[in-house]
């Protein structure tokens, strides 16, 4: 069993099972219930197979409201964009390892930009791929899913890799261990216990009742 979380679990609303046709109107739900931070993925139809916003939606997003932006790039070649990103408003800036040559580097510029670096790492990507760049690294971002789409089904092979980085985190860095994809309340329990601290949620949330979505969510991680 990994030792105790270092953070205190909690939930990230994913905009991109939000409404964003009423896009403010699905933040103020995410304020109202005291959300905290808002997870903002970008896609470049490249490194994914979608496309959402860029720059010009963060930095409306971030003029409209206090919460953290967590911004997760899916994007290929992100350090040509760290700035154009940290400009926007992002609070934090979440860079995928597999597209990253020099994570070291790239890793250490989005800290010098004032934001938080992350790393994310894709289902077939092992744990070993961050394991030397981890004293840069604010977030460690395990994706549970293939990444490009919401509403994809949780992969149990994620519980693993959380694990490992939960062993890690007591002695490899200060860092926070975030999972992203598939969760709802059914899942919460097994990727909390594995080592999750921020469980990023989409459609599990703005599918139905916000209100009552996030609660039962928060119940069954028990944050």
């Amino acid at each position: 069993m990994p030792g105790q979380p270092k953070y205190q679990v909690h939930v990230a609303p994913s905009l991109l099972s939000a409404d964003f046709l009423h896009l403010e109107a699905e933040i103020r739900k995410c304020e109202a219930e005291q959300s905290g931070v808002l997870h903002c993925d970008v896609m470049d139809g490249h490194f994914v197979p979608n496309l959402t916003f860029g720059p010009p939606i963060i930095k409306r997003i971030r003029e409209n409201t206090s919460l953290e932006l967590d911004v997760h790039l899916m994007i290929e070649a992100p350090e040509r964009s760290l700035e154009s990103y940290a400009e926007a408003g992002a609070n934090a800036i979440t860079v995928h390892a597999e597209v990253s040559p020099h994570l070291h580097r790239t890793l250490s510029r989005i800290r010098e930009l004032g934001c938080r670096a992350g790393v994310a790492l894709n289902p077939s990507t092992p744990a070993s791929a961050v394991e030397h760049v981890l004293g840069v690294a604010d977030l460690v971002l395990v994706m549970s899913v293939n990444p490009g789409f919401g509403g994809q089904a949780f992969l149990p092979l994620a519980l693993e890799k959380l694990a490992t980085l939960r062993l890690w985190q007591q002695s490899k860095g200060d860092f926070m261990i975030s999972v992203d994809g598939g969760v709802d309340p059914q899942t919460a329990p097994s990727v909390v216990e594995a080592g999750a601290e921020r469980l990023v949620a989409g459609s599990a949330l703005f599918r139905g009742d916000f209100k009552s979505n996030i609660a039962a969510l928060r119940r069954s991680a028990g944050c």
